[in-house]
């Protein structure tokens, strides 16, 4: 993709929020580009919801600037929110009305015409496998259904660009995989998306994706250059004790994190070590091991690398 401005959808320099002492994103840089899905990984309380709310014009920042769409925000908030789409953490549709009086409400506030809302509300009904759910309280739904609901209720106004923060935390692995394709389909009819996640499968499945701790960009970037750039080698180990090679692995040099996966225990060696597997096999407490083998990284490495526990 080229950096031409009207391929850039997100620019934001120097992004800071305070909350009195407490700065919840703290120097946030971005740019993401047109025709994407681009992620925002980390855990609770690590400015992600609070980055996203600054994009949306739902915050103002305490410094810095960003431009959605080509539009200054928080300045230009009220254009842009007939342009973008909005899916929040918490279910935010009215439990009280149905499903079609939930769109039909929605499509309003958009100005929708009537014409063009009736059309466009049984698309969307169509699409997220809503209409014979049409008369069905929103409060009476399950979660997967309630998800469906509020990506319909996003997508109404055909947005160019969606933010969906957290929007899987409270659905079945099988409803995500689904919401997942969804939303490539919605890419690929378009729609750029910004996506806030804590799940580290989701987020191999983004485009590119920012990593965030105590409100900073630790990293960003596709997840399979991430992977290659992350300055380690990954070997699992297998074998009896291994909690007591984990205690003496780590702190040792070269070793930047081990962690116990079930039966194996998966270590990441530094790459300055020219032959990791070789270097543990010569340690004396993997004397036992019944196997040790370099595996390919995944992005909980990187996110291991480049947060806390890989950063000391």
């Amino acid at each position: 993709m080229s950096g031409d401005a009207a391929d850039i959808v997100v620019r934001a320099q120097g992004l800071i929020k305070k909350f009195k002492d407490f700065r919840a994103v703290d120097g946030l840089d971005l740019t993401i580009e047109r025709g994407m899905i681009y992620g925002f990984l980390g855990p609770n309380g690590c400015g992600k919801t609070t980055a996203m709310r600054m994009l949306t014009g739902l915050l103002t920042p305490t410094e810095g600037t960003v431009e959605v769409l080509g539009l200054s925000v928080p300045k230009d908030a009220e254009t842009l929110k007939y342009k973008i789409g909005y899916m929040t953490q918490a279910f935010s549709l009215y439990g009280d009305l149905t499903v079609l009086e939930n769109l039909d409400f929605m499509a309003t506030i958009y100005g929708m015409p009537a014409k063009q809302r009736k059309k466009r509300i049984g698309e969307v009904m169509e699409r997220y496998s809503l209409t014979d759910l049409k008369n069905r309280f929103a409060g009476k739904m399950s979660g997967g259904q309630r998800q469906r609901l509020a990506l319909a209720t996003a997508v109404l106004h055909e947005p160019q660009l969606l933010f969906l923060d957290e929007p899987t935390s409270a659905v079945d692995p099988e409803s995500r995989r689904h919401f997942w394709e969804q939303l490539f389909d919605l890419v690929e009819g378009g729609t750029s998306i910004v996506v806030t996640t804590h799940f580290m499968d989701e987020a191999e499945r983004c485009h590119k994706i920012a990593i965030m701790e105590a409100g900073q960009k630790r990293a960003d970037g596709a997840p399979k250059d991430l992977m290659a750039a992350m300055g380690a080698n990954v070997v699992e180990i297998e074998g009896p004790n291994l909690r007591d090679i984990r205690r003496h692995l780590l702190g040792t040099d070269g070793i930047m994190a081990a962690a116990q996966l079930g039966a194996r225990l998966r270590v990441l060696v530094k790459d300055e070590v020219p032959d990791p597997e070789g270097f543990l096999k010569a340690k004396p407490e993997t004397d036992g091991a019944t196997l040790i083998e370099k595996v390919r990284p995944n992005l909980e490495d990187v996110f291991v690398t480049a947060t806390g526990e890989g950063r000391q």
